[in-house]
């Protein structure tokens, strides 16, 4: 056999560099496939440069670069330039260009389908890509991809974060799917959870749970993980948010809902979480909001300027308007506030009767609305409206109660307050309490208290049952009432902060009374009495009980009974006595939402009438004093004439009042724990009396002391009144000195009376109710 049999025939020179390129190219895909990364790309670049033509080469050699899109884009145009028809080419480059310019990678995408139309990927990444902006397009696209790969779990979970928002049946169907398919796809895991937020929290937390678990990277499940664990376990919830923004810094969300989480009890951490948030991601309308509420209470001028921004980014977004009345109302902006609480209230829709923001917003107004008007009807009618909105579908569907009526047995008293604690209400509560006769009554205290204190402990003992409820919704605490078979169930909250409404409404005791957060109405059905007295509603007004939903039972003599609460603060010599120069001071320490133009009017008149006098004012400092001086001068009041204090311990601010000569009421709105400390530290309030009972507080306190002087039914009363006793010195002064005891000696200051007079009431309602029980 010759030789030359056995040997091959060589190939032509023009054939051979573009096989030994091909060759490479396999080379390349083995490289690759061991993880070679940077053998592949050299492999490749030999290819090209035996066969430049080669758009595979450029093709394969893009997905070297996943790190550096340019480089990426660069070779993948040149494979389509050298090969149009490369489908897999135009797929990968408008994946690579979906966000960043989604009109070319959505004309890539479809000219990938057009060369193959059964291409499943590209399918898949154009529905990816229409997710957002075209989902009825997006949901062909994908339901095209599984139609040709039933498997591919990436399209079932694309499918269902389209379909979450419109068919969460649907949705939840295809994440069950996709994690069917691959259980280890963490982002079908964070898809089902976000999407079962809205209705099951333990398997949204669940399915959470598990994306961290497969990609404990995955910062933005984190953060989400701690919204769904914040209704469930706080504790959790706040070290998910801390894992989160650990894992991504720049994540806004996870500070966002740290400072949600940590808000109450760490109030400056929240703020600085927010003001991150807010700096991260300046459109995030809910930060702003919630970092607008933190700010009320620290600094308002800052607070407001956050409320305005999330309404500037959100105007239809009623929490929002419902929380800027709550920081201007505190800067005594009160007509700005009761226009923020009505927008909010109209932006709500007029069905929903759940969301607690609108409802505290409509008690926020109620509130509001007794500093502005002294017209009972105008809050009447007010209160009926929340009464309606939100208390009628309860009250009607209360059950009966089976509670012994026999008249004279021990009964069960209970008192619903979020203000057991360092509050105006322990003044009046504490002293009653300590005086209640446990013989004949069975004293209840239920206390949503978030944070206790040392006046927490001095009320605990003082009940025959304490029980904290702070964390029991309504519908449990009403539950746990009926169970403890309370027979009159005291609300001295009404509609102030905290109140418990919807417990009421669902009727948990036979009998229900309104009393202390202010003399006024809840308007609601399911409240049957109200206390009073006799100077608030007096009896021989035509129709006056009619201004009230409750039924009013008067006390013999004051709504309050009071206890100061301090010792060792005696009452000084008055101020103006003190020297020939002396300037003599009119002071009213009242919150300034109380301090309304009519009450500017008055005082600009006294003190046209008193040229060297000053005032004195209680504002903090900042935007509220600048508002609240801004509106004197506007009434006449020289800026130079006023001077102010900031919120203080109680002990200071009783302090203050030794500078004061003579105190001038609110209206219409009076000072009632402010007048009886006043009236303690030796300072009488000259008060002008309302319609309303809110305005008829000063007339009560006086009435109780034997000083009916002071009380003026007239403006030109109320001017000549503090007039004359400016001018009388000597009154003054002997006043000033025989007050503590006057008030000592007096109904106001007598608890076992007091309490006797409540019992009184008690008694007499539960009467009434076997009365009628029997009668059924």
């Amino acid at each position: 056999m010759d030789s030359t049999d056995t040997q091959t025939e060589a190939a032509p020179s023009a054939i051979r560099p573009a096989i030994d390129a091909l060759a490479l190219i396999d080379r390349a895909l083995a490289l690759r496939a061991q993880g070679r990364i940077d053998d592949t790309r050299a492999a490749l670049r030999e290819a090209l440069a035996l066969d430049p033509t080669l758009a595979a080469a450029h093709f394969y050699l893009a997905q070297t670069f996943a790190d550096d899109a340019e480089q990426a884009e660069q070779h993948l145009r040149v494979a389509i330039a050298l090969d149009p028809a490369l489908a897999e080419a135009h797929n990968n480059l408008g994946n690579l260009l979906r966000r960043t310019r989604p009109v070319e990678a959505r004309a890539l995408l479809e000219r990938a389908i057009a060369l193959q139309p059964d291409f499943m990927h590209a399918h898949f990444n154009l529905g990816a890509l229409l997710l957002s902006n075209a989902p009825q397009s997006a949901e062909a696209a994908l339901r095209r991809a599984l139609a040709l790969d039933p498997g591919f779990a990436p399209a079932w979970n694309s499918l269902g974060l389209l379909l979450g928002a419109s068919r969460p049946d649907e949705a939840e169907a295809a994440l069950r799917r996709a994690i069917a398919l691959d259980p280890a796809l963490a982002v079908a895991h964070f898809n089902l959870g976000n999407l079962l937020c809205d209705c099951d929290w333990e398997a949204a937390a669940a399915a959470l749970r598990q994306a961290v678990s497969l990609k404990p990277d995955f910062a933005l499940a984190w953060s989400n993980l701690a919204h769904a664990l914040s209704k469930l376990h706080p504790a959790e919830a706040q070290a998910a948010a801390r894992t989160a923004i650990a894992i991504d810094p720049t994540l806004a969300d996870a500070h966002y809902n740290l400072a949600t989480l940590i808000g109450v009890r760490e109030p400056l951490e929240a703020i600085e979480a927010l003001q991150r948030a807010v700096a991260l991601q300046p459109a995030h309308h809910e930060a702003w909001y919630h970092l607008g509420g933190l700010l009320t209470g620290q600094r308002l001028q800052d607070a407001e300027a956050a409320l305005q921004r999330s309404i500037a980014l959100n105007p239809a977004f009623p929490d929002a308007h419902a929380t800027l009345g709550n920081a201007l109302l505190d800067m005594g902006r009160l007509d700005d506030a009761v226009a923020s609480y009505r927008r909010a209230l109209a932006l709500a829709s007029p069905d929903d009767r759940t969301s607690p923001n609108v409802y505290i917003a409509h008690g926020d107004l109620i509130f509001a609305l007794a500093f502005q008007s002294d017209d009972p009807q105008v809050l009447l009618d007010e209160c009926r409206r929340f009464a309606a909105r939100f208390e009628a579908p309860l009250t009607t569907a209360a059950t009966p109660h089976d509670n012994d009526c026999t008249p004279q047995r021990r009964l069960r008293i209970g008192y619903v307050s979020p203000d057991f604690r360092s509050h105006c209400q322990a003044l009046f509560m504490l002293p009653l309490l300590r005086n209640h006769d446990h013989r004949a009554f069975e004293i209840f205290c239920y206390a949503s208290v978030a944070k206790p204190d040392a006046i927490t402990r001095q009320f605990m003992p003082l009940a025959d049952v304490w029980r904290n409820v702070h964390t029991l919704d309504d519908a449990a605490l009403a539950d746990l009432i009926r169970s403890d078979r309370i027979d009159i169930l005291v609300d001295i909250t009404m509609h102030m902060a905290g109140h418990r409404r919807l417990l009421f409404a669902r009727r948990p005791a036979p009998v229900q009374v309104a009393w202390l957060a202010y003399p006024g109405t809840t308007g609601s059905p399911a409240m049957d009495y109200r206390l009073t007295d006799p100077w608030l509603d007096p009896v021989d007004e035509t129709n006056r009980d009619a201004l009230y939903a409750e039924r009013s039972i008067r006390l013999p003599d004051a709504f309050w009974c009071f206890e100061a609460q301090v010792d060792g603060i005696a009452v000084n010599a008055l101020p103006a006595a003190a020297s020939a120069d002396a300037a003599f001071t009119f002071g009213c320490l009242n919150n300034p939402a109380k301090i309304s133009d009519h009450a500017l009017r008055l005082w600009s008149a006294v003190l046209a009438r008193v040229p060297r006098a000053r005032l004195l004012l209680l504002a903090p400092e900042g935007a509220p004093r600048d508002a609240l001086l801004a509106r004197a001068q506007k009434q006449g009041i020289d800026p130079a004439r006023v001077s102010f204090v900031a919120h203080q311990t109680r002990g200071a601010y009783l302090e203050t009042w030794r500078c004061v000569d003579l105190a001038l009421d609110t209206f219409p709105y009076n000072g009632h724990t402010t007048s009886l400390d006043a009236f303690w530290m030796g300072v009488p309030v000259v008060t002008r009396t309302g319609r309303s009972a809110a305005s008829r507080g000063g007339w009560s306190i006086a009435a109780n002391l034997g000083m009916l002087d002071l009380v003026a039914h007239s403006d030109d009363d109320f001017v000549r009144i503090a007039v004359e006793l400016a001018s009388n010195l000597p009154r003054l002064a002997a006043m000033r000195a025989g007050l503590r005891a006057r008030m000592e000696a007096s109904p106001l200051m007598d608890a076992p009376r007091f309490a006797r007079h409540i019992e009184n009431a008690w008694r007499l309602m539960w009467r009434e109710h076997c009365a009628a029980q029997a009668t059924v």
